[in-house]
């Protein structure tokens, strides 16, 4: 009787973590339908912990209380005591299953410390070490759930990470800007014109931040080209769900492209007709051959490759 309550306990942690990514995140949901379910698990155990980790904070009346609130719910993940919640257990099973280092989501939390520290990100480089910590971190994660622990994969997982986050900040750049928050490197913006005080002050559209976010697009659009081989590497039946979210991400910044890089009036998003058609070509993709791109790993990703080294 107690095998039985387990097992309906654990199911039923892990149709609430399915929850979590199905209202959470459309884009990553409409890629899961094709993640076989021994994948599937695990990896929407870390969606869900991440979700709820990002809105703990940002969502938080002290933002302070609730990243320190986050911090400590970690740690009890890996002493494997986790608090009383569906998503903390299941997450907990994980790191240990799949021997995730305390590192990575340590470096996610620190991504949401700079969000709560309202900092600002002066060079490129500056906000590629934000996009590591954010979205990189979960690439390489991902990863590690799906056996791979290669470096040169790993690599590719980050520079897939850091393209949906670029696209991110380019999809959300005047949302940001209303809650007094910009991503953007502040070298490009002032290289295209663009006062970042009087930006924030006067969110709107304009020649300088178009021409901002056309660079920032094409940054990402490099960084989705290099993560190709990298998917390509994964196990065979992963590979549609992955290139179908690297494929619906990678299109949001078309659709930006065709909103003549207005993201201050209006949110880029990709249909549900179109998400099918970009499933339909993930399918085939994963059945291809991907050059290998021997570009080295970004300087700011490194610490999470030596980390899961450390593992091996």
């Amino acid at each position: 009787m107690k095998n039985l309550k387990d097992t309906l306990s654990r199911d039923a942690d892990r149709s609430d973590c399915r929850n979590i990514l199905r209202h959470g995140s459309h884009s990553f949901y409409a890629a899961s339908l094709l993640m076989p379910d021994e994948y599937c698990e695990p990896i929407t155990a870390l969606y869900a912990f991440c979700r709820i980790a990002d809105d703990a904070v940002d969502l938080a009346e002290d933002p302070a209380l609730g990243l320190s609130c986050v911090r400590d719910r970690l740690e009890r993940v890996y002493a494997g005591c986790p608090i009383d919640s569906p998503v903390d257990r299941t997450f907990s099973e994980v790191v240990r299953r799949y021997q995730i280092p305390q590192e990575l989501p340590g470096a996610l939390i620190e991504g949401f410390e700079w969000d709560v520290q309202g900092r600002r990100y002066e060079s490129l480089s500056d906000t590629y070490a934000y996009c590591t910590r954010v979205a990189g971190t979960v690439g390489v994660m991902m990863s590690m759930l799906m056996g791979v622990r290669d470096t040169d994969v790993l690599s590719r997982a980050c520079d897939l990470g850091v393209a949906m986050q670029l696209t991110n900040i380019a999809r959300d750049v005047g949302e940001d800007a209303r809650n007094g928050r910009i991503y953007l490197p502040l070298e490009l913006l002032r290289q295209h014109g663009v006062d970042e005080e009087s930006w924030l002050a006067n969110p709107r559209p304009g020649k300088g931040i178009s021409k901002t976010l056309k660079q920032i697009l094409e940054i990402a659009d490099r960084h989705y080209q290099r993560s190709e081989w990298g998917i390509s590497r994964l196990p065979l039946g992963v590979r549609p769900s992955i290139f179908a979210a690297r494929s619906i991400y990678a299109e949001i910044g078309r659709e930006v492209e065709r909103n003549a890089y207005d993201s201050v009036t209006q949110r880029a998003y990709v249909n549900k007709r179109r998400k099918a058609v970009l499933l339909a070509r993930a399918v085939r993709k994963a059945f291809k051959s991907h050059k290998q791109d021997h570009a080295p790993p970004l300087r700011e990703t490194r610490f999470l490759l030596d980390a899961v080294a450390q593992t091996c």
